[in-house]
């Protein structure tokens, strides 16, 4: 049973704004604070062993690696200030809305996802603490639902970054860990993406995770001038983290049950 399980959830910042609390397992995390020169009212992610001040290029994984290097539970999630976990079903009425986004060729585009600025409803639906110790007494890890893309993975990266990008993380794992080649061209031929860098897991799996993540992202990183990056670009070690993501996780075939993420456009109580 996992009635006992020491969990945490962090819920990344990456500026001033709404904290929103639903269970005592959420603590939020400011990512990027080595880069704000004024206090923050909530723990930075620049203290200890830490990659803060490459929030820019990291985005929220320089928060996630800060938890790794800092913190230690039995079970360890991340997600963002406005996308959470559900374990509930939706609503009736947003069920029909969802039927709506056929007509409009949008179903692909948010499957998994609940979009709303209904936080008083919401709120109450966000992943507690019970559910997820019931969870845990059956699967090894949650996954936010995987988006169902018009292209394959690979199609879709290049639609949106630099093919070149993709053929270098391919290089970086030959180079580092051959055996997930095969994983990484199963990833790229699909059609499903875990997207957001967003995942509950227990210690063993999230320290191995990490170990092997960050390694990948490290050596990514030694293999390209950062300073060519500009806009949303710079967020390129955010985005391979995604791609990476899927890859361990189609690797090691763990036991997964997958959520839909609640997405609060806006912080509007109502």
């Amino acid at each position: 049973m996992s009635d006992s399980l020491n969990i945490k959830i962090y819920i990344f910042h990456y500026k001033r704004g709404t904290i929103l609390r639903s269970d005592s397992v959420y603590k939020p995390i400011m990512a990027g604070n080595a880069l704000f020169s004024e206090a923050k009212s909530i723990t930075g992610d620049d203290t200890g062993e830490n990659i803060s001040a490459k929030n820019k290029y990291y985005s929220e994984l320089t928060g996630t690696y800060w938890v790794w290097k800092n913190t230690h539970q039995d079970v360890t999630g991340t997600c963002h200030y406005r996308r959470f976990f559900t374990a509930q079903p939706e609503p009736f009425w947003y069920k029909l809305k969802r039927l709506m986004y056929y007509p409009v060729g949008l179903y692909k585009k948010r499957f998994g996802l609940i979009y709303t600025e209904n936080v008083r409803l919401f709120k109450p639906r966000i992943l507690n603490q019970q559910e997820i110790n019931v969870l845990f007494n059956q699967y090894d890890a949650i996954l936010p639902q995987a988006r169902k893309l018009k292209y394959t993975v690979e199609t879709h990266f290049q639609r949106y970054h630099d093919i070149n990008d993709l053929k270098l993380l391919e290089s970086v794992i030959a180079d580092k860990c051959p055996d997930y080649l095969e994983s990484f061209n199963k990833v790229l031929k699909d059609k499903r993406l875990y997207a957001n860098n967003m995942f509950i897991l227990r210690d063993v799996h999230f320290q191995e995770f990490m170990s092997w993540l960050f390694e990948l992202l490290f050596e990514f990183e030694k293999r390209i001038d950062l300073n060519s990056y500009t806009d949303y670009q710079k967020r390129i070690l955010g985005f391979v983290a995604e791609r990476l993501l899927n890859v361990w996780f189609m690797k090691k075939q763990l036991n997964c049950v997958e959520l839909p993420v609640i997405y609060f456009k806006h912080f509007k109580f109502q």
